[in-house]
């Protein structure tokens, strides 16, 4: 009987654990994952844009770390290979802002440039563009 429930255990272990490791996942289904202390990292999907990983980090700060909607988040580490998932790209963001880096904000949206920063609610405001789009698009 010991041994029977061992191989149950075994078994239900290896279904949980690729489901414990992933992150949390955005309204853009784009992943995002915890990197050191208040910095975390927003995961790609095939054809991303800058939008996306905003959205990623606006939802990320206002569900999972229940920020207000007008706390700022800054870009730390742009758009490059991730730290979290192998053999996908990814970028840095926190609350914080980054020592030394220029915060002015600016008027486009990119991922490529440390410091850039937006509220809470205007990067997640990014996950509905798409929504109109697919509305539009149906049959």
């Amino acid at each position: 009987m010991t041994r029977r429930r061992t191989g149950w255990t075994l078994v239900t272990a290896a279904l949980l654990l690729p489901g414990m490791a992933m992150g949390f996942q955005a309204f853009n289904r784009f992943e995002v994952y915890p990197v050191s202390k208040g910095v975390f990292e927003v995961v790609n999907r095939h054809g991303s844009a800058p939008k996306d990983f905003w959205c990623g980090a606006g939802d990320y700060a206002i569900r999972v770390l229940r920020t207000s909607a007008t706390q700022r988040i800054y870009l730390v580490r742009p758009v490059g290979p991730a730290a979290t998932v192998k053999g996908r790209k990814g970028v840095q963001f926190s609350l914080q802002p980054p020592e030394g880096a220029d915060t002015t904000p600016g008027y486009s949206v990119s991922v490529k440039k440390v410091g850039d920063n937006m509220n809470a609610s205007l990067a997640q405001n990014y996950c509905y563009d798409r929504l109109t789009d697919d509305f539009w698009l149906r049959p």
